[in-house]
């Protein structure tokens, strides 16, 4: 079998290793691929987002399976393309994937369902935005409406803040959100959707804050693990049943059935559990360290979403283990960074029993490795609970440098400082 995978980051270095450790005889592309996917499956020089050239090279290498790793050429309509030609794909139409590519689609489908979310403004005059702010006070927080690669948020504590992420945000996009400010306890949880069916990942908290103790601006994601031990499943079981099931049958209400991996961004506040965004896709680096504990084979789930028969495909178990994955990013992330720094120490990392290093900004020359994003690597942990994963991770991390490298050192701290204060208190 034949299969593409779209895009050069983390999230789909981890969808290409899942694959192939699944099926090793598969023939795997990757477009365009990084300095670590081209281990495990052949680059291609064609960019995610040109997904004419993605149509052609699939038809002239007759591709049984197109797996679509980043958001952009959802949005674009790559899946309604490969559709029309015939092509199997894995992902959501256009249509669909409006529910991440347009925050205000999405708030609007969430009210009008019922789904439980932050209150909200949609705003196409900058004016009447900075008039709203004067209102409501802050702190709020100011979303974008489109894509803008997991930094389009700005959590806003005082007036000036808010009032520069709104003109901000009108630079580069239509219409702006101004929501609600929510406290609580983050989560991610990620579904296989086929139209209907719903079927649930093992849940993974994201670390979106670039700096230890959730300080500095949102990035693309500093770090994940995988479980939640203080997070109780009654928590998640409420997540499924009240928003992923109930978002995949409104858009199939709205004539926007999703096919592929609904991801809901979550918070557990004092009021209940609301949704602070939905993503189209598999989340980065949520992927990193979900993919690892998957009891099933990924390659045979997609396959049954495409084709409509999840509800038949064998049930997917998760491993006890626990994984913690550590982005390390260039300098400046997620401002401004140079590229082209020397990068040491991956294969001792990657010779530690259980770790795993998924390349995201990277890139080969003269056999080289080297950077060429703001995250580079996501370095990955698994042991028989968090606490053993996270002093795997981290030891991982000391084998690998270059040039600049910064990182969270307290990704999965949360957890243990919360389940640690669970069992003393039963103790």
């Amino acid at each position: 079998m034949r299969v593409l995978v779209v895009g050069g980051g983390g999230r789909e270095h981890a969808i290409c290793w899942k694959l192939k450790k699944d099926n090793p005889e598969i023939e795997l592309f990757c477009a365009p691929g990084n300095g670590g996917t081209a281990q495990v499956a052949v680059p291609v020089a064609v960019d995610a987002e040109d997904i004419h050239k993605l149509l052609d090279f699939a038809l002239n290498q007759k591709i049984d399976l197109t797996v679509v790793g980043p958001e952009l050429p959802l949005s674009l309509g790559i899946v309604d393309l490969f559709q029309a030609a015939g092509l199997k794909i894995f992902g959501p139409s256009k249509l669909a994937a409006e529910i991440e590519s347009s925050k205000a689609f999405a708030k609007d489908l969430m009210k009008r369902y019922g789904i439980p979310t932050a209150a909200y403004q949609v705003f196409s005059d900058e004016q009447a935005a900075l008039d709203y702010i004067n209102s409501v006070g802050v702190p709020l927080v100011v979303k974008a409406d489109g894509l803008a690669a997991g930094k389009g948020v700005v959590v806003c504590r005082d007036r000036k803040q808010a009032v520069a992420a709104v003109r901000e945000c009108f630079q580069t996009h239509p219409k702006v959100i101004i929501e609600e400010f929510l406290t609580g306890e983050e989560l991610s949880l990620m579904a296989f959707v086929d139209g209907i069916t719903v079927v649930p990942m093992a849940p993974a908290q994201d670390h979106k804050q670039v700096y230890d103790g959730d300080r500095g601006p949102n990035t693309g994601g500093m770090g994940a693990y995988s479980p939640l031990p203080h997070i109780d499943q009654s928590v998640i079981e409420a997540a499924v049943n009240k928003v992923l099931i109930p978002a995949a049958e409104a858009l199939v209400r709205e004539n926007r059935s999703f096919t592929g991996v609904l991801y809901a961004g979550l918070m557990l506040t004092e009021q209940g559990l609301k949704v602070i965004e939905f993503n189209a896709r598999f989340g980065d680096p949520e992927a990193q360290v979900v993919l690892p504990r998957m009891e099933a084979d990924l390659l045979e789930i997609m396959l049954a979403c495409v084709e409509h028969r999840l509800d038949q495909a064998a049930e997917i178990t998760w491993s006890r283990n626990a994984v913690v994955g550590v982005v390390l990013a260039s300098c400046g992330y997620p401002g401004p960074y140079p590229t082209g720094k020397v990068i040491y120490g991956v294969e001792q990392a990657e010779a530690r029993s259980g770790a795993a290093v998924f390349h995201a900004g990277t890139t080969l020359k003269q056999n080289q490795l080297a950077t060429a994003g703001g995250r580079v690597l996501t370095v990955v942990g698994q042991g028989a609970d968090l606490k053993q994963a996270q002093n795997l991770v981290y030891a991982a991390v000391g084998d690998i440098s270059f040039d600049g490298m910064h990182f969270r050192r307290d990704i999965a701290d949360k957890a243990l400082m919360k389940s640690g204060q669970k069992q003393a208190a039963g103790s």
